[in-house]
């Protein structure tokens, strides 16, 4: 029987670095799973983001196909993992048709959750064993990263405080991903935490690791990834914050906010 583990999100909770690790060590692993990242999913990743922002059943359509695409080429294996933060839908923050803000994941991630799993028991049979996974985030920490993240990236011009009351009070990662378990029940869902994990050896890939039962000898030597996707500096999101409320057109404040990035312009 195919044991397909799906870490399905979410944003800001070491997702890239989970994913380097298991894309840096897939040979290494390969004879206890196949791993698919984001290089691999042609355009699903894409297509489940733009669901999240415009959730019309066309565009859950879209995501349907490309993932059949996907899974069209993969070949059995007794385990496999898939990991994309998208399944989970858009990154909290950015804007939804007529401009609401979208503050969850619920809503797309449990729609595109059981697209996932109804084309899996499709590629793979009915009896095709299905694992959820979801790493979760400290709310205060994950908040900030996500704001960091916005004010690099797009035109956001919250400050944090401001940025954080449009979110659901005392709702965060960890609240949506225990939402998920009991939704997709009986599906099982594994909640990885950051928190959780910092003194384990690989993070929150320990968590696939022992989903996927690769015993502990196999584990020595596997190289570590290091943390990617740090948030700027308290100074520079600051920068960003005024070049944003800024006017200006799009290709200049994009260029101010590369050669910020750059240390070469220090003053907006």
């Amino acid at each position: 029987m195919t044991h397909v583990i799906v870490h399905a999100g979410f944003h800001k909770t070491g997702t890239t670095s989970l994913q380097n690790f298991l894309h840096e060590n897939r040979t290494a692993l390969s004879p206890f799973f196949d791993y698919y990242g984001q290089r691999q999913f042609l355009n699903a990743g894409a297509a489940a983001r733009r669901y999240a922002q415009r959730p019309f059943p066309h565009r859950l359509y879209l995501f349907r196909r490309a993932f059949r695409k996907f899974l069209s080429g993969t070949p059995g294996k007794d385990v496999i993992v898939l990991s994309r933060e998208s399944f989970s839908g858009g990154m909290p923050g950015h804007r939804m048709l007529g401009g609401r803000m979208i503050t969850s994941y619920h809503r797309a991630a449990v729609k595109l959750a059981r697209v996932i799993i109804s084309e899996l028991r499709r590629r793979f049979g009915r009896d095709v064993q299905i694992t959820f996974v979801y790493t979760t985030r400290n709310r205060a920490d994950w908040i900030r990263s996500v704001h960091g993240h916005l004010l690099r990236s797009i035109r956001l011009t919250d400050d944090l405080d401001t940025f954080t009351a449009r979110f659901p009070a005392q709702t965060g990662p960890r609240e949506e991903a225990q939402r998920m378990v009991r939704t997709l029940a009986p599906i099982p869902v594994t909640v990885a935490a950051l928190e959780d994990y910092a003194n384990a050896p690989h993070g929150t890939a320990d968590a696939i690791l022992d989903l996927a039962l690769v015993p502990q000898q196999a584990r020595h030597g596997l190289v570590s990834a290091p943390h990617v996707n740090r948030g700027p500096s308290a100074a520079l999101r600051a920068a960003f914050l005024e070049l944003n409320r800024q006017p200006m057109s799009k290709p200049d404040r994009k260029a101010r906010k590369e050669r910020l990035l750059a240390g070469g312009d220090p003053c907006p």
